[in-house]
Formats: structure tokens, sequence, C-alpha cells
């Protein structure tokens, strides 16, 4: 019998034919219950690389790497990458190709639960860079930008509607509580849509890529925790009027001390105006 072909990282390895290929070899199935969607388009590896405007010498952040198509883009880049992979067969397809490149670090964690300052030291500047399952997009999103200070920029798939989520402005119907802490730590833009046609299986949503700077410096002196606790509780009853939804946290000198108003709705109510009211309750106690 003939041994198997050696497996080759290169982008241009990871189209449909050698994703099933792969698949096949290491008796793999796509997981719907981690939201495992492969991409097998090189051309969109080489836009997610572009959009995330990494450079040679950067150190990236992979969560999901699936079978290695946008981890093989980012090396090919010249970047370092550290590829966070909980599917034990993925991790086995993945230290397949990757485990002689010095370019490449696989972890076998579970990104929601892992360390990061383990993961991405502290003493390197980070970009994240994913194809996200799905399941996992917002919170993991949300936990990098409050924990992670390190990774200054992530250029993210995720379901659509998740994209929009993530930007969205005050007034607008998609406007929530993901919405305000984006803008709180980084400044976000939904930059791409992608079809479902680029992946195997294709999932029965549309994706995007969004892309999230971290601002500098910190733009609001109020701490997260203070203004998060108004942020989710508005937004909990975000029918309400803020007078009701925040009866108790909240006192009308409050309101007028922070310069809003009390019958605005949450999704009425930019970051800015959010820490108003966290630090007119701060100096009131």
């Amino acid at each position: 019998m003939r041994p198997p072909p050696p497996l080759s990282a290169e982008p241009s390895q990871h189209g449909a034919k050698g994703t099933a290929d792969l698949l096949a070899r290491f008796g793999l199935h796509p997981d719907k219950s981690l939201g495992q969607h492969f991409l097998v388009d090189p051309n969109q590896i080489d836009r997610i690389v572009r959009l995330a405007r990494v450079k040679p010498g950067d150190h990236v952040a992979e969560v999901g790497p699936g079978l290695g198509a946008l981890t093989a883009g980012l090396v090919s880049a010249g970047c370092t990458v550290v590829a966070v992979e909980v599917d034990d067969g993925l991790v086995e397809a993945l230290r397949a190709q990757f485990g002689t490149n010095d370019a490449v670090r696989v972890v076998h964690e579970d990104a929601l639960k892992v360390d990061w300052d383990q993961v991405t030291p502290a003493d390197k500047s980070w970009a994240m860079v994913a194809n996200l399952p799905y399941n996992v997009a917002t919170p993991l999103v949300l936990d990098v930008l409050d924990d992670v200070p390190q990774v200054k920029s992530l250029l993210v798939m995720v379901q659509r509607e998740v994209a929009e989520r993530l930007v969205a402005g005050p007034g607008s119907s998609t406007y929530g509580i993901p919405s305000v802490k984006v803008a709180y730590w980084a400044t976000g833009e939904l930059v791409a849509k992608v079809p479902a046609s680029v992946f195997l299986p294709p999932p029965r949503v549309e994706s995007a890529l969004v892309r999230l700077v971290r601002h500098k410096q910190p733009l609001y002196d109020e701490p997260i925790g203070p203004v998060f606790e108004l942020v989710r509780a508005a937004f909990g009853k975000r029918r309400k009027m803020l007078r009701k939804s925040l009866s108790g946290l909240v006192t009308p000198e409050q309101f007028a001390a922070a310069g809003v108003a009390s019958d605005s709705r949450p999704e009425q109510i930019g970051v800015e105006q959010w820490c108003a009211l966290a630090k007119a309750r701060r100096l009131a106690s």
C-alpha cells in the first residue's frame, strides 16, 4: 500500500477538494454543535488576511482554526500564529500540517476558558484574526475586549446579524449591550459580507467580517463595571423608559446631573451618556 501523500499547509491546498480530503484523511466530519463551517475559498482567505492589515512579524491569535486554511494564509503573510482549537480531531490535523513550523503554535483549549495571558503574552502586541464559530462569537469578542488588552485589533468573521449588533450605533434597531461594549473599548466597522458558498458545509446564514481596533488610550474615565450595571439593567427592560428600567439605581437628580433625559429608552443612549450616568451615581454616593 502506498503511504498517504505528505500534507501541505499552503492556502491554495485548502479549497473544497483539499478540505474534503483532509476531513477524510483524519476521519472527521463538521460538528454542528461546535458551529464548524470550513473556509474553502482561497480568495476569501486572501481577503481576510488583507483586511486584517497584518504584516510580516505580527503576532496573531486565531480562534477556531479548523483545518488550518486561514492559519496557512496568515503564515504566508509572515505572521506568527497561535491557533486555539477545542476539537480533538482538528488539533491532530493542525499539528500534522504545522507541527514542524516554528511560526505556528497549536493550543488545544476552549477559547472561552483559556488563559489568554499565557496564550498571548502581554509583552507583545497581538491581533486576533478568526473565522469564529457562531456559537461562541459574541461572548468571545466581548471577553477579549474586557480582559485581553494586549489584543489591539480583531478581524473576525461572524454571522451577519451578530456583526451588525457589534458595530451598531444609538438609534439602530440592532443596538444593544454588545454595541455599547464594543464602543467603550474600540472602534468597529463591518468591512465585508461573506456568502455561504465559500464554506463547507455552507451555513444557512450570511456571514460578515468585522474589524475592531482598540482605542490607543481609554476614552472614558468610568470603570466598565458600574457602567455596565446600568447598561444591563436598562436593556433588560429595553421597551421601558430609563426612569422605569433604572428605578432604584439612578435618581432624577442623577439623570439631571448626567444630562440624560429620563424618558429616553436604552437604544437611544450612547456610551458617553452611559458613562455620564455612572459618574453621576458615583459622585452622589
